[in-house]
């Protein structure tokens, strides 16, 4: 059952139509994703915490939640936002409603609205704090005094907020076979938010990976005698996790291969002195052109980043490896004194096209180089 609900924002716009889901409100960050599918992978992507997604493709909930296409156990999205919902879904592999799902969650959804003015919206203002919200839970000016109350995502740290709170084995490969990879080369997996397809591709080249929280310092990952240090996505701002930076740090004097991704690499950049910035809105979806400055390859990619690593503050040892062709940021840096590289996009796609996952293969030779050293 729909009920009416507003998206109302720190700058006093509101925008009025009908919620789905959870009949509640909550605040948060709101950007547009201009993703045409895996909608299910992006709200369960926990990078997306403390924000709430615009999707610029006008259906949505057409194809259902299926049991196999979540990144991680739960929504971690304050709210998603779309023109047109789909009530009746119609796919072989579909078990529920987004609608379903959405309230399984906790989670308001709002639809029947001008997403190509709220982009637009987004493009000229930059990403804007945001209330989503039921009207039978609040009124429009309370709506609109918790967007101007919100203190935005940055100072903030959210990857000690979602990262796993018990460290566990992953060696489960990728769709639709998930086979299992039963070598082992000692690679942990630092989790600050990370999607099941990272760890599926991370397992399928190097085999089984330990996966350990934000916070596990270098002192115990070090008696593991790792082969292999991976850092994953995550939400929020990089430069409050000192914690992390800190042992980076330290991973990159001992040698070992160390790969990130998303918020892993701004991590890595900071940990060797770069760097990092809040972006106007972000890069948010599966179709952003990124350009292999050694081999001048273009490689189309899925994003999902609200902050980047300032090009012009990378040291001497580190070197640009990848440029986005959409507004010349870095997505990608590789170390000259140290086995250690990072990206900016999400290789793993999900959603999104899957070309630049030849990165897990160059970790994978490097794991092998320093295991058998």
């Amino acid at each position: 059952m729909s009920f009416p609900a507003i998206l109302a924002f720190e700058d006093g716009s509101v925008f009025q139509g009908e919620g789905f889901g959870k009949e509640k409100y909550d605040i948060g960050e709101i950007v547009f994703n201009t993703s045409m599918s895996g909608y299910q992978e992006i709200i369960t992507d926990p990078s997306y915490k403390k924000q709430i997604i615009t999707f610029t493709h006008p259906h949505i909930g057409n194809t259902g939640i299926n049991n196999d296409d979540n990144e991680s156990k739960k929504i971690h999205a304050s709210g998603i936002v779309v023109r047109n919902y789909c009530e009746k879904p119609s796919n072989w592999r579909s078990s529920m409603t987004l609608n379903d799902f959405l309230i399984k969650n906790d989670v308001i959804g709002i639809s029947k609205l001008d997403t190509r003015s709220i982009t637009q919206l987004l493009r000229e203002k930059g990403s804007l704090n945001c209330c989503i919200a039921a009207l039978s839970k609040i009124t429009r000016d309370e709506a609109i005094q918790h967007a101007k109350e919100f203190m935005g995502l940055k100072g903030m740290d959210l990857a000690k907020v979602v990262t796993t709170q018990n460290e566990y084995h992953w060696n489960e490969g990728t769709w639709p076979e998930f086979k299992r990879n039963e070598k082992s080369n000692s690679v942990i997996a630092y989790d600050f938010g990370i999607k099941k397809n990272i760890l599926r591709l991370l397992s399928e080249q190097v085999g089984d990976v330990k996966v350990v929280n934000a916070e596990t310092p270098f002192e115990e990952i070090i008696k593991l005698s790792p082969k292999g240090i991976f850092l994953s996505n995550g939400p929020g701002d990089p430069e409050p996790c000192d914690y992390a930076i800190k042992n980076i740090t330290k991973f990159l004097k001992k040698k070992i291969p160390v790969f990130g991704i998303c918020l892993g690499h701004q991590l890595l950049a900071l940990a060797g002195g770069a760097k990092t910035y809040k972006m106007k809105f972000g890069h948010h979806g599966a179709n952003h052109p990124v350009q292999d400055i050694s081999t001048n390859e273009v490689f189309i990619t899925s994003q999902n980043h609200g902050f980047a690593v300032d090009i012009d503050s990378l040291p001497k040892n580190i070197k640009v490896t990848h440029l986005s062709l959409f507004d010349n940021s870095l997505q990608g840096i590789e170390f000259n004194d140290a086995p250690a590289f990072s990206f900016q996009g999400h290789p793993e796609a999900s959603p999104g096209p899957q070309e630049i996952k030849i990165l897990f293969k160059k970790f994978k030779k490097m794991v092998a180089e320093h295991a058998s050293s």
